[in-house]
């Protein structure tokens, strides 16, 4: 056979070879393909991970904290009205109680009744009504003495007959004569049950004159706040009173003032007391004076949708919208924010629903 044609028979059966090599991948990954068995490709292998969270419905707030003075309070001059000489004066830490006297003026037991009117009045005549015989009323009957029926209006008060025996029984009783009679300096008024924070008199001072000074039993806590502060803050809600220890005690707004002290530009500006409690003495039993930080709720919604605010999406034309880990975006409305979740709202959205949340 000639060189040229065997050359050419060389190449044909190359080409042949390859041919069939070139067929049988084809044919190979074609039935690899087509196996039932054979591993199927992963549509999100090129997907990166992200990070999810839920919708979950739960309480959200906010609050404020406060710096404040945990102390008996601010104290209150007492004076002793009547006449006469002081011969006996209560000790710094006595309690008030109903009946029972703080000091005595010409050696004889000046007792504490209870109340918001102080006698300004010889009471002797059975006829007179006010509310300084409200006072008197109120006190004989939870000392246990019976007084009839009193008025719901104090200024109707009426000084009867049965007053004024239930008076001379009081007076028999705690070793006064029982005259049936009182006037201003033979009782106390007060507010209610105090604490005496420091003695001011002498004994053989004019009964008159300033004897000592009281604050509440309880402690309590004082805070000077902004008048815009004190907006944020109502009588009897409920607060935590954060202990120098960094301890948690539940409390209550006793009082917010309404007079303002300081001028704009002298030390902190205008200033409101506010007066917070502790639920239970015993939280602060082991502290007599001690600076503390008072948390107030300023906001509070409950049972919301919300989601961390790393799932939000700021839209282009404005609003916000969470997206789906498919990446579908969903538009929302936010409501509240509170920490790290912020309130939504939204037709398709619902609890339990999974969001990306940002890296």
């Amino acid at each position: 056979m000639p060189a040229k044609l065997r050359r050419m028979s060389k190449s044909r059966s190359r080409a042949a070879v390859a041919a069939v090599v070139s067929l049988a991948v084809v044919t190979g990954a074609a039935v690899l393909l087509l196996r039932p068995d054979a591993p199927k490709a992963d549509p999100s292998a090129d997907r990166p991970d992200v990070e999810t969270a839920t919708v979950e419905r739960t309480d959200l707030s906010n609050t404020r904290s406060l710096r404040g003075t945990l102390g008996f309070g601010a104290p209150k001059p007492v004076k002793g009205g009547g006449t006469g000489t002081v011969t006996a004066l209560p000790q710094a830490g006595a309690t008030a109680e109903r009946g029972k006297a703080l000091h005595r003026v010409d050696d004889r037991p000046v007792p504490v009744f209870f109340g918001a009117t102080p006698l300004f009045r010889k009471l002797e005549e059975p006829g007179v009504k006010g509310s300084d015989v409200a006072v008197v009323m109120d006190n004989l009957a939870a000392l246990g003495h019976t007084v009839g029926i009193r008025p719901d209006d104090d200024s109707k008060a009426e000084f009867t007959p049965r007053v004024v025996e239930a008076l001379k029984k009081w007076q028999r009783k705690i070793g006064l004569p029982d005259t049936g009679k009182i006037e201003p300096g033979q009782v106390l008024v007060l507010a209610g049950p105090v604490r005496v924070s420091s003695v001011t008199a002498q004994p053989g001072a004019s009964a008159e004159e300033e004897l000592f000074q009281v604050t509440p039993t309880g402690k309590v806590v004082v805070l000077q706040v902004s008048p815009a502060e004190a907006g944020a803050v109502s009588q009897g809600a409920k607060v935590l009173l954060t202990r120098p220890d960094g301890r948690d005690v539940p409390g209550t707004i006793g009082s917010v003032g309404t007079a303002v002290t300081g001028e704009q530009g002298q030390g902190s500006g205008p200033q409101i007391e506010v007066v917070a409690m502790p639920d239970r003495a015993e939280d602060v039993a082991d502290l007599d004076s001690a600076p503390v930080q008072v948390k107030i709720t300023t906001e509070r919604r409950e049972g919301v949708l919300s989601v961390p605010l790393e799932a939000l999406v700021a839209l282009r034309e404005g609003g916000y919208a969470v997206q789906s880990p498919g990446g579908e975006l969903k538009a929302v409305e936010t409501g509240m924010h509170s920490e790290s979740r912020v309130e939504v709202s939204g037709p398709d959205v619902v609890e339990g629903m999974v969001v990306v949340v940002a890296r």
